[in-house]
């Protein structure tokens, strides 16, 4: 094995997930180049490692597009982290054309899809396994040594303590805290001299910056920089508070502690943060938690009392704890 192309394309989250197990075997196996095709504004997760490069690769396009793209990178192995249909089918295309060469090899992710409908219809309370997990088992599968002792990377914690991060939306509307809720957290985080950095897109820019003007020592940071140089504030914070969202995942493979809060997902039904404590998960553990796994579908009762059962002074506990 010289030469292994990763692919996940989706969602950033997802993908975020899938950088420090990729850079933990990235520095077991120095021999290997690996080339990442995931979205492109995502390079920046990957870069450091000599043996790493990146292809940024765009889902929404047809699947010769995509192997096409795959192809030419002249991989040997292929560990399929996204397994979706359109990446399948380029696959099967690039598994035909390596037929007669007994080199090459696939390695797809379980995504254990049996379990996931048992959490959702409450059959089952177990923890599903954790999609890193899942990603890792994959890399395992395909024959990759790995650092057991889970600390590859030697960051300085010198770098720490540049304020408290907040990130209080996402993609559905099921894993958004109300902002009323927001608004109070930031200000007793502001009450009691803390400096907090307000984290979001650029949609959200301007309702960030009108909380931030009114308080001292908040200040919003969402659609100043790139993305790059977002990371690298994250990467200073003493701690980040999230919804189930990337931003969560783009801690967590910095290092960052992450108070998180959840709504319509369920922190244990496997994408919770890599690495993050289990007791900073904020989740009201209501009966009809979870009611979807990715947090798209309406409120069946119309208010989302799952996230207004989390208040801000629970949170603010849990923050007051891990500092």
């Amino acid at each position: 094995m010289k030469h292994v192309l990763v692919i996940r394309l989706s969602a950033l989250g997802d993908v975020a997930i899938m950088s420090p197990v990729l850079d933990n075997y990235a520095a077991a196996n120095p021999e290997v180049t690996f080339t990442v095709a995931g979205p492109p504004l995502l390079q920046p997760l990957f870069e450091g490692r000599p043996n790493v490069h990146f292809l940024g690769l765009k889902k929404k396009q047809s699947f010769l597009k995509i192997y096409k793209a795959l192809e030419a990178v002249g991989a040997d192995t292929v560990v399929d982290l996204h397994k979706v249909n359109r990446v399948g089918m380029a696959l099967i295309v690039l598994r035909l054309r390596h037929l007669f060469d007994f080199h090459f090899r696939i390695y797809a992710l379980r995504k254990g899809r049996l379990s996931r409908w048992l959490f959702l219809h409450h059959w089952c309370r177990k923890p599903r396994k954790p999609h890193y997990q899942r990603y890792d088992d994959t890399f395992r599968r395909a024959g990759l040594a790995k650092v057991e002792s889970g600390k590859w990377k030697e960051e300085s914690v010198a770098t720490k303590g540049v304020g408290i991060g907040i990130a209080p939306f996402s993609q559905h509307a099921g894993k958004v805290w109300p902002w009323e809720n927001v608004e109070q957290l930031v200000k007793m985080l502001a009450d009691k001299g803390y400096r907090v950095l307000l984290f979001g897109s650029k949609e959200e820019a301007a309702k960030l910056e009108t909380l931030a003007d009114n308080l001292a020592g908040v200040e919003s940071v969402a659609g100043k920089q790139s993305f790059a140089e977002e990371l690298e504030i994250i990467k200073g914070l003493t701690l980040m508070v999230s919804m189930d969202s990337a931003n969560m995942h783009f801690a967590s493979a910095l290092g960052v502690p992450v108070v998180s809060i959840w709504g319509a997902t369920h922190p244990d039904f496997g994408f919770y943060g890599y690495g993050q404590n289990r007791a900073n998960a904020l989740c009201a553990n209501l009966p009809c938690q979870p009611c979807s796994a990715f947090g798209q579908k309406t409120c069946r009762y119309g208010d989302y009392r799952c996230l207004r059962a989390v208040t801000p002074q629970m949170v603010f506990d849990k923050i007051l704890n891990q500092l």
